[in-house]
Order: C-alpha cells, then structure tokens, then sequence
C-alpha cells in the first residue's frame, strides 16, 4: 500500500511586492498579492483561493516579454519550479523535463554541457522555461516549437493538470496556444525532445558572417557567437531596461515583397512559408530614423532598431506610446503593420 504524499507547504502570499526586478523593462511596478509558487503541486490550493475571492490574475516568469502596468491588481503567480532531468534517451533522440521557473540561458548551457545540442542558436533569450512556448520563442533560424515534445500545465478551466503534446499545442509563428488562452493554463513543465543526429543551423546573414573561414562550426562555437552579437546588438537588462525585440518580424505576400523591392533596393527579408516573405522589422523601423532616438524616459536603441528601451524612469504608457509613433510611421511609408512581440499586462 502506498503512503500518502505530503501536502506541499503553501504557497508564500507577500502583498504590495515590489516588480522592478521581475520585470526587464525595469519599470517600477507592484503585485497587489504575489503568489510565490515553489512547486506545481501548489498551484490548485492558491487557484482555489483566487476563485474565492473572484480575483484577477495573471502568471509572471522572468518578466523578460512584458509591458507591466504601475499596479498589478488582484493575484499575481510568480512562478519559481525549479529542476532538469534526463527522462529518456534512445537511439533517436533525448528527452529532458525542465521545471517551468528554470533560467532559459542557463538550461541552454546546460544542454551543451550535457552534450545535448541542438538549441545553441536560441542562446541568451532572456526569461524563463515556462514562458519560452507560450511566445514560442525563436532566433536565428530556430523554432524552440521543433524540440518541444510535450508540455505539462495546470488547465484552470478543468482544474486538473494536463499533459499536451507538440500538435496540441498549436505552435506557429511567435505564437501558441497558450497565448491564445492566456487564463487557462499555468505551465509547468517543459519536455524537450532533443534530436541525436545535429546539424549546423548558421545561414541567418549575422551568424554566416561569423563563419566565413570555418563553414562547420560545433555547436559551442555557434553558441558563443550567438552570445556575442546579442550582446553586441541587445542591451544588458541589468544596464538599459528593455524586452529584447520588440516587435515582431512581419510577414507579407511575395507580390507585395516584389513591390517594396523595387523601390526599396536595401530591404531585408528572409524566406517564409510557400508564398510568403519575412521583412526584418528592425530594418523597417532604422530606415524611418528611429534608431537612437529618445522620447522622453524611453528610447530605441542605438545598435538595434528592433529594441525599445527605459532610460530609467518610463512608465508603460511611454512605451506603448513610442510603439504608436513607431507603428504609425512604418505602416505609412512600407504599408506594413508591426505587431508588438511583448504581452501587455
């Protein structure tokens, strides 16, 4: 006969917690209660009390992707699941089970140091396991949809945890269902599917150039240059307040592509889907002058148009009114929309 499991210590409530720090835009927010969850087994117990209270709430991981307002009302799930394991490993491929608070960086790290490559390219994305497929996070011709095998969360509407695998979770461009559903699942747990045959992935323009005299780069070697030029190009968090790309690159139709081509010669692209193009938002957004610029509290960055910044006092409504002006003059000089990448809480 089994022993019955141990209740998991309830969750720590601390009211009016300060959000500076969980947040990479630095903006000086605060949760009107903060749920600090340790452990899934936590999460059904402070849900209850949240339902009882009819409370608002919303989940917060590294902060990394979102636009946070001076108060955050109701319950705020600050979501600190911790621990990686090998579950498996066979001829094809490895799976790894990675808690949803665990650093993304650093669970990258470790797949390299584990002799698991494969995710290299997505190196240095700030935030955390838990967040990176609900935005489906992606850089330098990597999916993180292509090595997810499945995913574990607590489903608020059946109140219950549930297991969905890579179709059910509808990965597509920056987007899942997750994000299509932002109050009813709370992930988990992460399970990685990590192929053992790996291939060289550097025929994006930046990282091709970093390997112009060495054609079949390691792993590390692609790892260590992704480091480099987001480093180069994103600022430090920890210095510049901001949330990496701010926008998302859009996608147009060829035909539409074939005109902007011709009168602009310069414009970055890069394929897409049958009869699609990719246009590099950042390239849109420098040839309308707003690289560097500073609008009171807030800027875009110097090295890299894509990015929007707090010099150190902007508040939500300053970003999202730079983002306006910034919208406006790309959709009138290219007829391009540009849809903000962080989630507006």
């Amino acid at each position: 006969m089994n022993s019955p499991q141990p209740a998991p210590a309830p969750a720590k409530v601390t009211p009016n917690l300060g959000l500076k720090d969980r947040n990479t835009f630095g903006l000086d927010a605060s949760a009107q209660l903060a749920y600090e969850i340790d452990s899934a087994a936590q999460i059904p117990e402070v849900m209850r009390q949240i339902a009882q209270q009819n409370l608002p709430w919303r989940v917060l991981g590294g902060g990394s992707n979102v636009i946070l307002p001076k108060v955050l009302p109701g319950a705020t799930l600050l979501i600190n699941i911790a621990g990686q394991e090998i579950l498996s490993s066979d001829s094809q491929a490895t799976l790894i089970g990675v808690g949803a608070g665990v650093n993304w960086h650093e669970f990258v790290t470790w797949t390299l140091e584990n002799n698991l490559p494969g995710l290299e390219n997505l190196a240095l994305i700030p935030g955390t396991v838990g967040a990176a497929p609900i935005q489906n996070i992606g850089a330098y011709g990597v999916e993180l949809a292509n090595y997810i095998d499945h995913i574990e969360a607590f489903d608020v509407e059946k109140q219950a945890f549930v297991t969905l695998s890579n179709s059910e979770c509808r990965f597509a461009y920056r987007d899942s269902y997750f994000k299509q559903n932002p109050h009813r699942f709370i992930v988990t747990k992460v399970v990685f599917r990590i192929p053992k045959t790996w291939q060289a992935k550097i025929h994006y323009a930046d990282l091709e150039k970093q390997f112009e005299s060495n054609p079949i780069p390691s792993a590390e070697e692609i790892f260590l240059a992704v480091c480099k030029i987001r480093t180069h190009k994103l600022p430090d968090p920890k210095v510049i307040g901001n949330a990496g790309s701010f926008f998302q690159n859009p996608v147009i139709p060829n035909e539409q592509y074939e005109i902007l081509l011709k009168k602009y010669a310069g414009l970055v692209s890069y394929p897409d889907a049958p009869g699609k193009r990719k246009l590099a938002a950042g390239w849109l957004i420098d040839q309308c002058g707003f690289k560097g610029q500073r609008m009171g509290e807030v800027g875009v960055y110097e090295n890299q148009a894509l990015v929007l910044v707090n010099h150190g006092n902007g508040t939500a409504q300053d970003i999202l009114g730079l983002a306006k002006c910034i919208q406006v003059k790309v959709r009138k000089e290219f007829g391009v929309s540009l849809e903000i990448e962080p989630n507006i809480f």
